[in-house]
């Protein structure tokens, strides 16, 4: 039936009907003819001949209503919603349905939305229900992201998004260590007030007024942003659109169907459990096109062209293409990089640009040439001349950041070398053309020369490519001559067993294999090419995507515990340059250059890479009770994670503070210079020696479990007030144990004071917590001091001392508790309780009170000072796991005091790093008085 038929037929219908059908009719053609059945709602519209209202939720809670008619698309309702709510950066928004568990995106496009409602009432009609009851809802959701989106453009797109962001961290959806950025930046506020805004604007509105305004900017203009753009760098896998495609030809992948993910970053082919198969960036996509594959039934495909022609199968191919080529022909409008497709030699005329083939030239846009005339100016990196090009002999790369060297080599391929890429055999193709084949020729010893059972075969065997065959000498001749390590090396077993490439007869846990594997290399360094070369060895030809797949999760941990030897160095380094699709083999070059750690690798790394995450969060712990997750590396030393916490968390300073690992038998301090994981394993490690045997029987090696502490260790520089963050954080919660226990010696007007301040710390406001006092005496007054008054004496002085002190925050109640024991001498101080044995005038108990002064020796009940050795005159310590020993004085006359005491190892660890400090301000400084030391 013709359209012009139709429209008069409905024109000799009832005049009701007539312009609503027809209505309905132009707008079904404009739109495109729907895929589903009409639904219910579609039917009790058509009996008022009213548009629909739906109502659409937004991520900052709100929800729009808005009119919708049977021909409706995703387009229309985003562009409603976003007039509506007055969003300038629509793009990458789109229209998502709930339903049930599930959700999925109807995108912006010209998917029907009858089309999705009528989905959900078939589904509730298959359950037996009626369709008025389907509970579907409609959401307003960031699903793109472009490669140059700008969050300062538009408040309100940026506001939305920072709503699904937080949305999405509470509810799981996305995952991340720095949840507390949106709050962080909040305390600096009423500084601003106080410096910025004028005494006369302060009175007309209250401080606290002014500071909830500057928040709330500061909020919405940098934060927000800041959460945006985190959200947006570090999770482009969740801004996604998702194809289910079929691979028709190109590069053999391990698997022919499989999904592609298209976003800001690239192009993305994962499997059903979202594993990698492959990445490719823009920059190494050089085109895109639709065409039908001709099968019996012709297909919607898609050619992507790189190093090798993918041909893709899926149904929404033409979707896929429009998206891949609109973000090219973006990225090379902004572009400044620019890659020469052949050689240009105008050194005769200084207007042009003088080029080989391959060079990479940045483009200058100062309008002095026009590109719509085919030409650019440019500046070539390799010379550093400039000059014009034409645009004929250039490929724009669709990148905004300066591209790799990989990328530049892959796209300098010849025509003939991208021929043989895209029609490799597939075994040719999963293992790359570089081997250890080279190096085994001058350092591998000679093979077939182990004896036994099919010696004969092995004698013709390629030692440099894979074997599922154990071998029982080590690769690298210059091992098997050395009895001692030509044992250790031959640890092949492991190697393939971690590989699946070997049968293991019983589960066993990674971290024991990856102790075989890597233990002794780290104790002997001859040994540690040779973990090199056997790993390599086994990922080559190897025929078995999984198997390759563990043997990059061995590489990994490999160069994050030592490097190759310089012979090695280069061989390792093509080994890995050669296979750029690799996800791992780029992280790998950049960890090659690390220097050796000590130990294997943690069960935390092994754990990572495990779940295919070269990315690892830690979570710290911090004295106020709080928690944070920061991401370390396998390189990461604990002075560089100290460093990033103080950074993150705006410290004034990262002197004095230190990482702690408290385990269920002790609290160690971990050294600066060590790398973290090193710590871990050295402190969690120790009692596997006596518990390797019962351990082993129950199938698994001994854990230990652990904090990881950040806190305050050395106290100088310490000016309550000076830095809040650092007062509540760390100062307050780390002072008041050691005052509420009672190693201070104060006034009983100094406690009732400090008291009050407690007890507002406790309640705030709420004064009925009065009648409380008594019962909260041991968290408000020092242990040895609460009998000295009766308790109801003590809730009156408290009292007292509360009401004096109203009108002020509890953060600020925290400050005057610093600033009330600040100035006391044993400020800062660490105590240990010692029995002593050498000096009869002491008691025979004594405290030891170590600060930035020197060496306090107090008498534990008088509190009394019984002397104080400043650092400069402490010539030598030592100590054990029940003793620690001091001497004062020079090594001939001075007294050694002998203690008995279980936290020697906390007071050796305490008085070296305060002595290390000064020694090491004595070297920056280097004053004409020689010493830095107090006296």
């Amino acid at each position: 039936m013709s359209e012009g038929y139709l429209e008069s037929f409905l024109r000799r219908g009832p005049s009701s009907y007539c312009p609503y059908c027809a209505e309905r009719l132009r707008r079904i053609v404009a739109n495109g003819e729907r895929g589903e059945l009409p639904c219910w709602i579609e039917l009790q519209a058509v009996k008022t001949k009213k548009p629909t209202q739906v109502s659409v939720a937004l991520m900052d809670g709100l929800s729009v209503s808005l009119p919708v008619d049977s021909a409706c698309t995703s387009a229309e309702v985003c562009q409603a919603l976003a007039k509506k709510v007055n969003i300038k950066d629509t793009y990458g928004f789109s229209l998502y349905i709930g339903f049930y568990e599930k959700v999925w995106s109807l995108g912006s496009g010209g998917k029907h939305v009858m089309d999705a409602i009528s989905q959900c009432e078939q589904e509730v009609r298959r359950k037996g229900e009626e369709e008025q009851h389907a509970s579907w809802r409609l959401y307003f959701r960031k699903e793109l992201f472009t490669p140059w989106h700008d969050s300062s453009i538009d408040a309100v797109s940026t506001d939305l998004i920072y709503r699904q962001v937080i949305r999405g961290l509470k509810s799981g959806e996305y995952h991340s260590e720095k949840v507390s950025i949106i709050l962080r930046s909040v305390e600096s506020a009423k500084k601003v007030v106080g410096e910025c805004i004028t005494t006369e604007l302060i009175e007309t509105k209250s401080q606290g007024k002014w500071i909830q305004l500057v928040t709330a900017a500061h909020t919405q203009v940098l934060v927000k942003g800041d959460v945006v753009d985190y959200a947006r760098q570090k999770w482009p896998i969740f801004f996604s659109k998702f194809y289910e495609v079929t691979q028709m030809s190109g590069p053999p992948l391990s698997k022919s169907n499989f999904i592609v993910a298209i976003n800001w970053n690239g192009i993305s082919f994962q499997d059903e459990k979202e594993k990698k198969l492959l990445e490719l960036p823009y920059p190494e996509v050089t085109g895109v096109n639709k065409s039908r594959y001709e099968q019996a039934i012709p297909r919607p495909c898609l050619h992507i062209s790189e190093i090798g022609q993918f041909l893709l199968q899926s149904v929404e191919a033409g979707e896929m293409a429009d998206l891949i080529q609109w973000y090219l022909e973006g990225l090379r409008e902004r572009s400044v990089y620019a890659v020469a497709l052949q050689d240009i030699n105008r050194q005769d005329d200084p207007t042009f640009l003088s080029y080989k083939r391959g060079d990479m030239l940045v483009i200058l846009k100062d309008g002095e040439y026009s590109s719509d005339r085919g030409w650019i100016k440019g500046t070539n990196e390799r010379t550093g001349n400039t000059g014009a090009v034409s645009t004929d002999t250039v490929l724009v790369l669709p990148t905004l950041d300066k591209p790799s060297d990989t990328t530049l080599s892959l796209l300098n391929l010849s025509p003939d070398q991208r021929t043989v890429a895209q029609n490799a055999p597939a075994r040719e193709e999963a293992v790359s053309p570089v081997s250890l084949k080279e190096f085994a020729y001058d350092y591998f010893r000679q093979p077939g020369k182990e004896g036994g059972r099919g010696a004969q075969a092995r004698g013709r065997e390629k030692l440099w490519a894979a074997s599922k065959e154990p071998i029982k000498q080590p690769l690298l001749k210059s091992l098997v001559g050395n009895t001692d390590l030509s044992h250790l090396a031959s640890f092949p077993s492991p190697i393939l067993k971690y590989m699946g490439d070997y049968p293991i007869k019983q589960v066993r846990q990674p971290i024991e294999l990856t102790d075989q594997i890597f233990g002794a290399a780290t104790q002997h360094e001859p040994l540690q090419d040779e973990v090199y070369c056997q790993i390599m060895r086994q990922m080559t030809s190897n025929n078995s995507r999984m198997s390759v797949d563990y043997g990059w999760q061995l590489l990994w941990l490999c160069t994050g515990l030592f490097p190759p030897s310089q012979i090695l160095l280069g061989y390792t380094q093509r080994f890995l340059e050669s296979r750029p699709r690799e996800p791992l083999a780029a992280d790998c070059l950049q960890r090659l250059q690390m220097l050796p750690r000590k130990l294997p690798p943690h069960q935390v790394e092994v754990d990572a890479i495990q779940q295919d995450s070269n990315q690892i969060f830690h979570k710290v712990h911090f004295p106020n009770d709080r928690a944070e997750l920061f991401e370390v590396t396998s390189m990461s030393r604990i002075r560089d994670l100290v460093r990033s916490i103080a950074y993150k968390l705006i410290l004034a300073s990262a002197d004095g503070y230190s990482l702690f690992m408290k385990t269920p038998n002790k609290v160690v301090s971990l050294h600066d210079q060590n790398y973290f994981f090193d710590s871990l394993r050295e402190t969690t490690d120790q009692p596997k020696k006596t518990k390797r045997a019962r351990e082993a029987k129950k199938g698994g090696p001994a854990t230990m479990p652990y904090l990881v502490i950040f806190m305050r260790k050395l106290w100088f520089n310490v000016t309550p007030g000076r830095d809040l963050t650092a007062d509540l954080t760390f100062h307050f919660p780390q002072e008041l144990p050691k005052y509420l226990r009672g190693y201070h010696k104060c006034t009983k007007e100094e406690m009732t004071n400090l008291a009050g301040l407690l007890f507002r710390v406790k309640v705030d406001t709420d004064r009925s917590q009065f009648v409380m006092i008594p019962r909260l005496l041991k968290e408000l007054v020092p242990a040895d001091e609460m009998k000295t008054m009766s308790p109801e004496d003590w809730k009156k002085h408290i009292i007292a001392s509360y009401n004096k002190q109203a009108g002020i925050t509890l953060d600020e109640a925290k400050v005057a508790f610093l600033k009330g024991i600040y100035h006391w001498p044993t400020f800062g101080c660490a105590f240990f309780e010692v029995k002593q044995t050498s000096e009869p005038s002491y008691p025979s108990i004594i405290q030891i009170a170590i600060s930035k002064q020197g060496v306090n020796f107090i008498n534990p009940k008088t509190k009394e000072f019984l002397v104080m050795h400043p650092f400069n005159r402490i010539t030598n310590w030592s100590s054990g796991s029940t003793y620690f020993h001091i001497t004062i004085g020079n090594l001939v006359k001075g007294n050694t005091l002998l203690c008995e005491t279980s936290l020697g190892y906390k007071m050796d660890d305490l008085l070296s790093s305060y002595v290390n400090m000064y020694e090491m301000q004595r070297q920056a400084v280097r004053p004409r008085n020689n010493s830095m030391f107090p006296t």
